[in-house]
Formats: structure tokens, C-alpha cells, sequence
């Protein structure tokens, strides 16, 4: 038997017409009620409302325009501390060349055949003196010049003239013409002597010469009254040790002679040197204002510095075998250090006060000294030329004093 539908009697399809309308009309009221909150929530999101009016936090109602994006260059004043301290000191420094002439050889020399530059460095104007204005820099910038030009913060070349030099503090004093110079290039100087650990410090210098004259760059004392052995002569001894400030101030080849000032502007050190080593970073070094001034003051004068002198030449006895020193010099066997003298000159104050060859001095003034670094030390900066200085040493293993009067090493 097959079955078939018969459809829906006429009382479903009663129910059916009446919950179909029902089902249409909650539709519509749900789209009516999405799109009033629509209309709501729009403006309070995009800010306009209804009838295209801008309205902003304070309830106030503007009108809604929209204008294309417009740019404009804006000029910022930037000033600072660096920046005043740069503008008053920058001016003050000048580069330096350095000409030698060179012989056909290439070879140093005076036969004018061609001359170039050997090198460059910085220096300070920090004088005037008549027509002239003096410039403090480092001897190894000018050493070995046959001529040297200075170049102004302008741009400006003018010739100069070494006024003097001197090796042991590596600081030099040269002049120019000072016609084009203006007073306010002339540094002021500060007083080292107040430096402080981690005060702020500018360098301002020619880094790897003239391309980048005058350089600024800043840093920090990283360290004050530090200690520097140098090898004047280059034997591989130690000659001298060099009291420098010590400053993270980014030090490069050609800054050599420039000006290491403070946050006022002030000069507080002749930047000098750096420590270059694969391993060593932001070490850089600087001669004090107020180590360098007695120096700078006798160059000028004098062309070199006047320094008291003994009239002996030395050796370190560290440098002498354990056997010469209890044979040859009979030395007690706990002297283990000391100055050997190894000449007499004549008419000396060391002749005048009966010092021999292989004396051994161990103490002056009271003062131990166990190097001839010690020795230059306390001769250069605890004496004056025409002082008297006591002298201990030992002589075929006997401890015997004298008493000298120093003499200027130039007289010698």
C-alpha cells in the first residue's frame, strides 16, 4: 500500500499564518532598534553627530572641515651648557702644520729642495703679547718643523714662529701675526687644580687633521693626578713620568695640542696624548693648566725651560747585574736600587762637591729615591737653580753625604 501526504488541515495552516506574522514583525523590530543604536553610537565614536557637527570633550559643538594635511619646518634653539661652553672656547683653537723640507732622498733637510707636511696638531691661542698672540702646544707637534702655519678657527692661514719647546712636559709655545685675532679667541684659563672625578670636560681639537677642524667632543675626568711613564729618547728606559689628567673625551692623532676645557669654558688642560692599545678604551690624557703655566711662562722667556741640574749622567743600578753590584760597587746587600753615576762633568756642582764615577745616590734632601725617574722629580720640581740639595750615597760600600748648589743645566 503507498502512502502520500495529505498537507496540513486548515486549522494548521491557521497557526502558521499567525506565527509567520509574528516571527516578520520581531525581525523588523530588531532592525529598527540596531539601527537607532547605530545612529547613537557612531558620533559618540567618530566625534560628529547626526547632522555632521564636530563635538569635542567639553560639549562644544563645532562645524565638521576637513582640510588636506599641511607640513611647515619648525627651527629649535638648542642651548646648553656644552653649547656656551664650545662658543666661548671653540674660536680659541687653531690647527698647526707641520713642514719639513725633503731632500731627493726624502730625507729631512734645509736644502729647500720641497717641502710638505710631516704632520699636524692643535693648539691654544692664550696671549697676546704686542702684535703678536702666543700659542701653547705640544712639543711633538712642532718637533722637527723647518716651518710652521697655523690655521684659525676662519679658516684663515698664517705663518708661525716656535717661540719654544721642551721635551720633558712635551708643551711648546708658538706666535703668529695677531692683527686678524680677536680678544675674544683668547682662552681663559681655569684651575686644574679644582677638577673633580666624573666632572663634565669638552675636548676641542683637529682629529686626523684639518677635514675635521675643530671637533668637539665630551666627556668626563676620569681620573686627575695620574701618572705616566715616557721615554724621552726612545731606548726603551723610562725617562720621566707625566702628570695628566685623565678623561674619556674622545682623544684622536691631530687633537694633540688642543684645548680640554670645563663646563664654563675655561682652559683646564692641553689634551696630549692617548693610550692606543687593542684592549684599552676612552683612555685619554691631558697636561694640567696649572702644571703646564711655569712652563708655558719660562718658554716664553727663555725659549726653554730653566731647570737646576746636578751635571751627572745616571743609570738606574736595577739595570746593573747582582755581581757588579757587590763587586764593582760593593753595595750592601740590601740596596737593591739606587742612581749610578756614570760621568762627572767637569766644573759641575757634582765636581764641585767631590761626586765620582759609580757613586750610587740614594737619597736627596732626606728624600729615598731608587730611579733616576725619582731623581729628575725631585730636581725638577722641588728645586730651583742657585738651591742647595744634600746628597747620600754610597762609595766602596760606604754611605757618605754632600752638599751641592745647583746650577741652570743650560750653563753646563
Amino acid at each position: 500500500m503507498g502512502y502520500y501526504d495529505q498537507g496540513p488541515s486548515s486549522e494548521n495552516r491557521e497557526r502558521r499564518r499567525r506565527g509567520g506574522g509574528g516571527i516578520f514583525f520581531s525581525g523588523l523590530i530588531g532592525v529598527i532598534v540596531g539601527a537607532l543604536l547605530v545612529l547613537v553610537a557612531v558620533p559618540q565614536l567618530t566625534g560628529t553627530d547626526l547632522f555632521g557637527s564636530n563635538n569635542n570633550a567639553n560639549g562644544v559643538t563645532t562645524e565638521n572641515k576637513v582640510d588636506s594635511a599641511k607640513t611647515e619646518n619648525v627651527a629649535v634653539d638648542v642651548s646648553s651648557d656644552v653649547t656656551k661652553a664650545v662658543e666661548k672656547a671653540g674660536d680659541s683653537v687653531v690647527g698647526i702644520s707641520n713642514i719639513q723640507s725633503q731632500s731627493f732622498w726624502g730625507q729631512s733637510g734645509n736644502d729647500g729642495s720641497q717641502t710638505q707636511e710631516a704632520g699636524s696638531g692643535s693648539g691654544v691661542i692664550y696671549k697676546r703679547e704686542g702684535d703678536k698672540v702666543l700659542i701653547v702646544t705640544n712639543n711633538h707637534v712642532i718637533e722637527g718643523a723647518d716651518q710652521l702655519e697655523v690655521t684659525l678657527s676662519d679658516g684663515s692661514k698664517v705663518k708661525a714662529n716656535a717661540r719654544g719647546a721642551d721635551q720633558w712636559t712635551d708643551l711648546a709655545v708658538i706666535e703668529i701675526d695677531g692683527s686678524n685675532v680677536k680678544d675674544s679667541a683668547i682662552a681663559k684659563f681655569g684651575d686644574s687644580d679644582k677638577l673633580k672625578q666624573g666632572e663634565p670636560v669638552i675636548a676641542i681639537g683637529n682629529p686626523l687633521g684639518l677635514q675635521f677642524s675643530g671637533s668637539v667632543t665630551q666627556g668626563i675626568v676620569s681620573g686627575v693626578n695620574r701618572t705616566i711613564p715616557v721615554d724621552i729618547n726612545q731606548d726603551g728606559v723610562e725617562d720621566w713620568n707625566t702628570e695628566v689628567i685623565q678623561t674619556d673625551a674622545a682623544i684622536n692623532p691631530g687633537n694633540s695640542g688642543g684645548a680640554l676645557v670645563n663646563i664654563s669654558g675655561q682652559l683646564v688642560g692641553i689634551n696630549s696624548m692617548k693610550i692606543a692599545q687593542d684592549a684599552v678604551e676612552g683612555i685619554g690624557l691631558a697636561i694640567p693648566i696649572n702644571s703646564a703655566q711655569p712652563i708655558i711662562e719660562d718658554l716664553e722667556e727663555h725659549g726653554e725651560v730653566k731647570r737646576p741640574s746636578m751635571g751627572i749622567t745616571l743609570q738606574d743600578v736595577s739595570e746593573v747585574s747582582s755581581y757588579h753590584q757587590q763587586e764593582t760597587l760593593k753595595l750592601p746587600k740590601d740596596v737593591k736600587s739606587g742612581v749610578l753615576v756614570r760621568q762627572v762633568m767637569p766644573n759641575s756642582p757634582a765636581a764641585q762637591a767631590k761626586l765620582k764615577e759609580l757613586d750610587v745616590i740614594v737619597e736627596l734632601d732626606g728624600e729615598k729615591i731608587e730611579s733616576t725617574v725619582d731623581l729628575r722629580k725631585h730636581l725638577y720640581t722641588k728645586k730651583k737653580v742657585g738651591d742647595s740639595m744634600k746628597v747620600k750615597f754610597y762609595r766602596d760600600g760606604k754611605l757618605q753625604e754632600v752638599t751641592m748648589k745647583l746650577t741652570d743645566e743650560s750653563q753646563l
